[in-house]
C-alpha cells in the first residue's frame, strides 16, 4: 500500500450538485428554485420561523418554565462522592480537582445520597440537613461558607435591610408625633386663656339667651278707636 494509491471507498463521496448548467444536468433553468415566488428571487429571504404572516408556532404555544441565570453556578454533590475523596478537608478546589464539579462552579452543596464511612471536614461547602447529620455522625464537621469582605449582599438581604430601615423610620416618626401632641395641646390652651381673659365667657346653647335676644322691643302705642274720633269731631262742630 502506498499513500498515493489511497482513495475513499466506492460510494463514500458524491459529486457536487452543479445547478444552472443546462437542461441536460437536471438542475438547469430554475436551478432547483421552482417557478416564481419570493424564494425564487435573488435575495428572497424569510426569517426563521416565519409562516407567511400567521401566528408562528413558537408564539402559539404557551410559555412554561424559565431558565435560571444561576444555573450551573451551584452544583449538587452526592455524599458518596465526598466519601471517595482521599483528603480529610474537602473544599470547592478539591472537588474541582477530583472532577466532581465543573471548573465554572461557584458553589457546591452536599446532599444525602449514599453513605459516608469516615470523618470528613467540609470547608466552605453547603450541606443539607440530612447530609450534615450523616457527616457529623461519622465524626466529621461542616463549616458553612462565609461572605467575603468586599462581596455585596444578596438581593434578599438588601430588601430585608431596606424594610427594616423603613420600619424603624416610621416608628421614630410616630414616637416624635406622640411626644409633640401633648405639648401642642398645652400651648394652645394657654394661648386661648391669654386671648380671652377679660372677655366674658361664652354662653352655651343650652344656657340663657343673649341680651339682644331677651330684650323685647317696646310695644307701639295703640291707635285710637273710631268712637273717640267721632266724639272729637262733634265737639269741634259744636264750638
Amino acid at each position: 500500500m502506498r499513500p498515493n494509491t489511497l482513495k475513499p471507498a466506492p460510494g463514500a463521496n458524491h459529486a457536487r450538485k452543479r445547478v444552472g448548467r443546462g437542461i441536460g444536468s437536471g438542475h438547469g433553468k430554475t436551478a432547483g428554485l421552482g417557478h416564481k415566488g419570493q424564494k425564487a428571487r435573488s435575495g428572497g429571504y424569510h426569517k426563521v420561523g416565519f409562516e407567511g404572516g400567521q401566528m408562528p408556532l413558537q408564539r402559539r404555544l404557551p410559555k412554561r418554565g424559565f431558565v435560571s441565570l444561576n444555573d450551573g453556578l451551584t452544583v449538587e454533590v452526592r455524599l458518596f462522592q465526598v466519601n471517595g475523596i482521599a483528603a480529610e478537608t474537602v473544599d470547592l478546589a478539591s472537588l474541582k480537582q477530583a472532577g466532581i464539579v465543573p471548573r465554572a462552579a461557584l458553589r457546591a452543596k452536599v446532599i444525602l445520597a449514599g453513605k459516608i464511612e469516615r470523618a470528613v471536614k467540609l470547608q466552605g461547602i453547603l450541606a443539607t440537613k440530612g447530609a450534615r447529620a450523616a457527616i457529623e455522625a461519622a465524626g466529621g464537621s461542616v463549616a458553612a461558607p462565609t461572605r467575603a469582605a468586599g462581596e455585596s449582599p444578596s438581593r434578599k438581604a438588601q430588601r430585608a435591610k431596606a424594610a427594616a430601615e423603613k420600619a424603624k423610620a416610621v416608628a421614630a416618626r410616630i414616637e416624635a408625633a406622640a411626644k409633640a401632641t401633648p405639648a401642642a395641646k398645652v400651648e394652645g390652651g394657654a394661648a386661648k386663656k391669654a386671648k380671652g381673659g377679660d372677655s366674658p365667657a361664652p354662653v352655651s346653647a343650652a344656657g340663657a339667651e343673649s341680651p339682644a335676644k331677651t330684650a323685647k322691643p317696646e310695644a307701639p302705642k295703640a291707635a285710637k278707636g273710631k268712637g273717640e274720633a267721632k266724639d272729637r269731631s262733634a265737639k269741634e262742630k259744636g264750638k
